[in-house]
């Protein structure tokens, strides 16, 4: 996950998933372009503050041109403002040329001030609500948060390398339950998306129900070493062409394959399941998708050594069908969307009523 990805909004489509049993599957469907354009338009951030909570009104001796936004009386000073900047850029630094430091932080200063103004509407909205998350709610989220961390990264370092603390993400969390609760109230998060919908979705995004051109395959690889000349490499062309002669004469693939193969697969009996185009390497992609089933191909040489090819199976490119699994799929995935619709919904309602004053963007 990246820093730059608000956690408030991140927990509240973790805990999404966690809330209803369609959440793993949404991620399968890609949003087309359609789709894309519905997300929320603000993705509300965390401002640094003293305490937690909200940030406290500023003071009234504060002048005007100390003041970057107000939403219904709290205020987000140039003070606030210059430090949260300053902390982002310094974390960016090495990552975007030194000619688009500019251009970086005129976006960041107009992102920092529409995620002040959103998180502060939705945060009066839930507490004038008195909507709250429970304990059980908070730690099954921190679960899920837990299972979508990058694997081979704990929880600690993926909150050293986001920069915040155990009690700030659980602040967050906590937030985005609440809002996702909020959310959940209206009548366009609760609908229930109609076999219409379904279908009219599976129409038009065909190109998203395509399953790839794929081979079930199996080989035997008599590897290259790095360094070694034409004869040692001649001897193992020569090694290759008697397995294959062996196995044209009806030798036992698995059994030559775990004797002689210098691919971990060979404990499989050089299975290699089945793959899609542009997965393997070149030389091998080509002669697997052009043999014919259950052949013993000719030996073929890529970077990692001489192979010997076996197609057990070729299935041609098709367009998944809509059964029950994927009507279940699509289904979820329109939820999600009709979640994010609600969400904008309730933003724009929050606006029309609240007194919001920005003098920067």
């Amino acid at each position: 996950m990246k820093k730059s990805i608000c956690l408030l909004f991140t927990a509240l489509l973790l805990f999404t998933a966690v809330g209803c049993k369609g959440g793993e599957e949404t991620k399968k469907i890609k949003a087309s372009e359609e789709t894309q354009t519905t997300g929320p338009q603000t993705i509300p951030q965390a401002i640094p503050q003293a305490a937690p909570g909200p940030l406290a009104p500023a003071a009234p001796t504060l002048s005007p041109t100390d003041v970057i936004a107000e939403v219904d009386g709290l205020k987000l000073t140039r003070a606030q403002l210059d430090l949260e900047v300053k902390k982002k850029i310094q974390e960016m630094q090495g990552k975007i040329p030194a000619d688009k430091i500019t251009q970086a932080t005129t976006a960041l200063r107009k992102q920092i001030v529409d995620d002040f103004i959103v998180r502060t509407l939705l945060l009066n909205e839930v507490n004038r609500r008195k909507i709250v998350a429970t304990d059980k709610e908070i730690a099954d989220a921190m679960n899920v948060m837990k299972e979508n961390i990058p694997a081979g990264t704990t929880m600690e370092e993926f909150m050293k390398k986001s920069g915040v603390s155990s009690e700030q993400l659980r602040q967050e969390l906590t937030l985005g339950i609440r809002i996702n609760k909020l959310v959940n109230t209206t009548k366009t998060a609760k609908a229930t998306p109609s076999e219409k919908e379904i279908q009219q979705f599976y129409k038009k995004n065909q190109e998203k129900f395509k399953i790839p051109e794929s081979v079930h395959a199996r080989h035997i690889l008599i590897a290259k070493t790095a360094g070694e000349d034409e004869k040692a490499k001649t001897a193992k062309r020569e090694k290759a062409e008697n397995i294959r002669k062996q196995l044209v004469a009806g030798g036992d693939f698995a059994a030559l394959a775990k004797a002689n193969s210098d691919c971990p697969s060979k404990t499989q009996g050089g299975d290699l399941g089945t793959f899609s185009k542009g997965q393997m390497v070149k030389p091998f992609e080509n002669a697997a998708f052009s043999q014919k089933k259950n052949e013993i191909g000719p030996v073929v040489e890529t970077d990692f050594g001489y192979h010997i090819i076996q197609v057990i199976d070729h299935q041609p490119s098709k367009i998944q069908s809509l059964d029950k699994e994927t009507k279940l799929k699509i289904s979820a995935f329109l939820q999600q969307k009709k979640k994010y619709e609600a969400f904008n919904e309730i933003m724009q309602g929050l606006k029309a009523k609240a007194h919001i004053v920005v003098a920067e963007k």
